[in-house]
């Protein structure tokens, strides 16, 4: 067995859609009108077909779930959601982790939480290029110092 999609009930298909192609680059992979396969397994369901298919209410926006992405270039991100026109809300804004991931997490247009997160080896590689010495990037990142040690090679 294995996990084949995500599902996520969305009030607004074609603003759901837009919204994760623009901004996250995914595909519609099948459209079947209130459902919509896009690419990387995301399914969009209109909420109302699924209750139907669920027989129950759906109560959406509960802070317990995210979708994760990885973008190494968060500043160039970040101008993207400024100049795009989707009112983006922001569950915090780009901060950075102890082990220096840098990361950001907004909601999408139905509140589903949404983080996107610098790549591990791009972290390792930043402290490295800024002087940081392998076994310091080692210890902050939590990455083995064989693996640091690769990527200076």
């Amino acid at each position: 067995m294995h996990l084949k999609n995500i599902l996520f009930v969305v009030e607004n298909i074609e603003l759901s859609k837009r919204f994760y192609k623009e901004l996250f680059g995914l595909e519609v992979v099948v459209d079947f009108g209130e459902n919509v396969v896009l690419s990387e397994g995301l399914v969009l369901q209109e909420r109302k077909l699924w209750e139907e298919f669920i027989e129950n209410d759906v109560n959406g926006g509960g802070n317990d779930a995210e979708l994760y992405f990885e973008e190494n270039d968060l500043d160039t991100f970040l101008e993207k959601l400024e100049q795009s026109d989707f009112m983006i809300h922001f569950l915090h804004p780009c901060k950075e982790h102890d082990w220096g991931q840098r990361v950001l997490r907004i909601y999408d247009p139905d509140r589903h939480i949404i983080e996107i997160g610098e790549a591990m080896d791009y972290v390792a590689k930043r402290l490295l290029n800024a002087g940081m010495p392998a076994e310091q990037v080692a210890k902050k990142t939590q990455l083995p110092l064989s693996l640091i040690e690769a990527m200076i090679q």
